[in-house]
Order: C-alpha cells, then sequence, then structure tokens
C-alpha cells in the first residue's frame, strides 16, 4: 500500500512538510481522544447526577467514573513497549484506537454504572497506549526542526477534545455526544491505516531500504546525513546482538543478558530520561489540566460563585485555552524548552498560590472588594499556563528525550507516572475541595508542581533544534565509538527469547 504512495513525490505540492502533517495528524487524533474522554466526565456527572437520569450516581461512584482512566493507563502503559518493539509503531497506533471505539460503544448502550467503567477503563487503556507511543512516533516521523511544533499540536488536539465534548454537551445528551465522537475516531482509524511505518523502527529491525523509502518520503533529500548515521548504528548494533545470541549455550547467554540489563540500567542515556520524565509527567498531572477538564463545573462555582453563565464561562475557557495552544504552537519554534518551561510553570504557580489565597480571604469573608470577574481571571491565568506548557511540553520533551535503543521501554516507564499521578488527583480532588476546601488543595498542588520544576530544570538538558542522536550523546557524556556500539545490544530484545529451550521460567 505504501509503495503506491510513494509516487506522490511526482506530485511537486505534496511536499515533505505536508506528509508530517499527514501522518501527525493520526497519531494527534488519537491524542485528542484523551481531550474527548477528560471533557466527557464534565458532561457525563452532572447529566447522571439529575433526578431523572437513566443512571442514578453519587459523589463515590461519580469520582470512580472519572478517575478509573488512571488504573486503565496503567495497563495501556505496560502493553504498549513489546508492541512497538517487535510490531512496529504504527501497528501499535491501530491497536491503540481499537479500545477507544470499543469504548464509546459500550458507553452508548451502557444502563449501568458498571457498564460505564468498563467503558473508561477501555477508554483509559487506549490513553495510556497513546501516551506512550504519540511522542515517540511524532518524534521519529518528524524533522528536528519542525519536531517542536509538531509534538505541540498534541496539546492542541486535546484542548479541541476538550472544547468539542464541553460544547456538544451544552446542546444534546451524552448518548448523542458519544455517538459524534465515534465517527472521530473512527476518522483517525483511516488516517492511521494509511501512514506509513515509523523509519527508525524499521532501521532497527533491519529493514534498511523500506527505512529509506519511508524517511525519504517523509522528509525529502535534505536530511540524509541523519538517516545515514541512524543506519549505520542500527547495523553495529544488530551485528552485535547476532553475534551474541549465536555464541554460547541458552543458559550462557541469559547470563550475559543479566548483566547487560545491569549495567544499563546504570547507564545515564537510559535512566537520567527516566527520571526526567518521571517528573515532567508528575509537573503535567498536578498543574490542573485534569481538574478543569473533569470537574470544571465544580470549580468555577467554588471560586467564581453562581451569579454568572457557568456554562459560557466553561465554554469561553476551552476556547481560551485552544487560543493558548494555539500561540503556543509558534512560540515553541523560537523558544528554548527550558525557558518556555520555567515561564510557564511559574505562570501556574503564580494562578495556584493567588487563587488559594483569592479563595481562602473569600471563605472568610475577608476580602475588601470581590467580583466574580477576579474568580475568572485567575482561571484563565491558570488555564494559559497548562495551555501554553505543562500540557505540551512534557509530550514535546517525551518526544525528544530517550535513545533510540530503549524507546519503547524508557517511554512506557516514565508514563506510568503519568497514569499513577492522573489516578491520584482526579481520585482525591472531590475529597479535598470538601475537607480541605479549593485553597488547600492549590497549596498541595502548587507543592507538588514547584518541586518537580526544580529537579527538571536541574536535569533537564536542551533539546530544541537537535536530533535525536545528539541528545543521547549529552546524557551520555559522548558519542558512542563503533567498538562501544557493538558491545550494546537492544534491552528490548530479551523479552523475545525462547524460554522453552533450557530454562523453563523467563528472567524478565
Amino acid at each position: 500500500m505504501f509503495s503506491a504512495d510513494i509516487d506522490m513525490d511526482k506530485t511537486s505540492w505534496i511536499t515533505p512538510f505536508k506528509k508530517q502533517c499527514f501522518v501527525t495528524a493520526g497519531v494527534s487524533l488519537n491524542l485528542a481522544s484523551h481531550g474527548l474522554v477528560m471533557g466527557f466526565a464534565a458532561i457525563l456527572l452532572p447529566q447522571l447526577a439529575l433526578p431523572n437520569s437513566l443512571i442514578p450516581i453519587d459523589d463515590v461512584s461519580g469520582s470512580w467514573i472519572a478517575s478509573i482512566l488512571g488504573f486503565a493507563l496503567v495497563a495501556g502503559n505496560f502493553i504498549v513497549p513489546s508492541i512497538m518493539a517487535k510490531f512496529g509503531r504504527r501497528t501499535a497506533n491501530l491497536v491503540s484506537i481499537a479500545p477507544m471505539i470499543i469504548g464509546w460503544f459500550c458507553i452508548l448502550t451502557a444502563s449501568s454504572i458498571t457498564t460505564l467503567l468498563i467503558a473508561r477503563f477501555l477508554q483509559g487503556l487506549s490513553m495510556g497506549m497513546s501516551s506512550s507511543l504519540g511522542p515517540v512516533l511524532i518524534g521519529e516521523y518528524t524533522s528536528p526542526k519542525n519536531r517542536g511544533a509538531f509534538l505541540t499540536i498534541i496539546s492542541l488536539s486535546i484542548a479541541t477534545g476538550v472544547l468539542f465534548v464541553h460544547t456538544l454537551g451544552l446542546y444534546f445528551t451524552w448518548q448523542i455526544t458519544a455517538l459524534v465522537i465515534v465517527f472521530i475516531v473512527f476518522g483517525d482509524l483511516l488516517i492511521v491505516i494509511y501512514s506509513p511505518e515509523s523509519p527508525s523502527w524499521l532501521a532497527d529491525q533491519g529493514r534498511y531500504d523500506e527505512c529509506r523509502e519511508v524517511f525519504k518520503w517523509l522528509r525529502g533529500n535534505a536530511e540524509d546525513d541523519e538517516l545515514e548515521k541512524m543506519i549505520e548504528s542500527s547495523k553495529i548494533i544488530r551485528e552485535a546482538k547476532a553475534l551474541t545470541e549465536e555464541s554460547g549455550s541458552f543458559c550462557k547467554r541469559l547470563k550475559r543478558n543479566i548483566a547487560y540489563v545491569n549495567t544499563t540500567l546504570r547507564k545515564k542515556e537510559f535512566y537520567k530520561p527516566i527520571f526526567i520524565m518521571i517528573h515532567i509527567y508528575t509537573l503535567g498531572q498536578w498543574s490542573g489540566a485534569n481538574l478543569l477538564a473533569a470537574y470544571t463545573l465544580k470549580i468555577f462555582t467554588n471560586i467564581v460563585g453562581t451569579g454568572t453563565n457557568i456554562s459560557l464561562m466553561i465554554i469561553i475557557l476551552d476556547i481560551q485555552r485552544l487560543i493558548s495552544n494555539s500561540v503556543a504552537l509558534f512560540v515553541i519554534r523560537k523558544v528554548k524548552r527550558r525557558t518556555m518551561l520555567f515561564a510557564t510553570v511559574s505562570i501556574n504557580l503564580f494562578a495556584f498560590l493567588v487563587t488559594a489565597a483569592y479563595t481562602y480571604f473569600k471563605s472568610q469573608n475577608m476580602l475588601p472588594y470581590d467580583h466574580p470577574f477576579i474568580g475568572i481571571l485567575l482561571i484563565h491565568t491558570h488555564m494559559f499556563s497548562i495551555a501554553t506548557g505543562t500540557v505540551p511540553l512534557p509530550f514535546i520533551i517525551a518526544g525528544e528525550l530517550f535513545p533510540l535503543e530503549y524507546r519503547s521501554l524508557a517511554g512506557g516507564l516514565s508514563v506510568l507516572f503519568l497514569s499513577s499521578n492522573l489516578f491520584i488527583t482526579v481520585k482525591t480532588a472531590p475529597y479535598l475541595f470538601s475537607s480541605v476546601g479549593i485553597y488547600g488543595a492549590y497549596l498541595l498542588y502548587a507543592g507538588v508542581v514547584g518541586y518537580c520544576l526544580v529537579v527538571v530544570l536541574w536535569l533537564l538538558p536542551e533539546t530544541k533544534d537537535r536530533t535525536l542522536l545528539e541528545i543521547e550523546n549529552e546524557f551520555r557524556g559522548q558519542p558512542l565509538s563503533p567498538e562501544e556500539l557493538k558491545s550494546t545490544q537492544s534491552l528490548t530484545s530479551f523479552k523475545h527469547f525462547n524460554m522453552d529451550r533450557r530454562c523453563s521460567s523467563p528472567v524478565i
């Protein structure tokens, strides 16, 4: 199928950039489901809480419907690395869409809380897979000069998803809203079907002719140097793996593999990106993005009050998020990653602290002057920091940080903290709001975000406009020589040994 697409190069107006836009659209629409799923909770829960609801719920069941995504994300994180490594990024992308479609159909036919929980679990499973896969695939598809902008589209897609589902929820029931979303997911499926495999994965599999074909289709002829370096490194590593697997008995090879795993775990290029991304993902989840998507009505009611048209305010907030994401799309091409991270997270901390102070003094009737506009401005400031920094930057940095050899495994391990923190923040938010108030919860969030920012700024190298190999070499301290490359093997390959030969149980 893809070989026929190569003929499109004869059409001059179909540039490599447009091809990168096409393949990125398939990944971004998949990740837009994050916004659709999270935003759907803000539509579903208030409608189910009505007296004549088809499925009556209380606060406990409502919080589980909103937060069960976190459990499912963990499962998706574990599933996708092996699929990415063994069957390819494109196949993993197709697999990740399936539970999302099934989940929306389950919601369409739901008549009980159990069915809704199953549906949300399936959707969370898909989100967990795409969270690990999306940044990696975009990072491998796109040119270094455009990579930051393309990765920013992830957050733009999520923001569009939230705005779309919130707007639909104003006019339609949650069942009709789910039906419309099913058609969007099917459209994403078609784009992914007609997208090529990642050239990096093809090189890792030794399919060099296909790798060159896809790379030139995506990038043109201006980046041949990166292509040849990638293929050269892959050949050396594959040669070393072949020699290792052919020499000695199976158990001896297994011992060498265990020793290699122990060595790998101590490598800076393996553990440092994971440690950094753990803190970046934690920062992103505690910055308030999911709270403003899932508990929008409750937050507006607590901060602004009930004297305004809250439904309209929610739509305006979603539009501001979309505009801010669009601004970030252009700013990220000009501003360094570390600078943008520091600026936007500082605004996020400011919004948390000032909102905490405002709501506390408001609850104690200690404000000399109050107006709904103050609360609205604080929420919009908070959303601006999220849309321009704490949502897009984790995806951007994740697409740039991990070395090719460990990309599937490292991405999956670090995204575990995305899923666990998503569950913690969404599940505990109603309890925190009722027990310590908005001000207490926001102070807690500010403390976590502030700690993560300090760690990240201490360890994160600048990645803007650098190739993935250059970033990997900086973590390592120096480029690997051919001799050093030959002494390494892909960590993910250890999972695929035939354990039935002489040893009965797997080690990894």
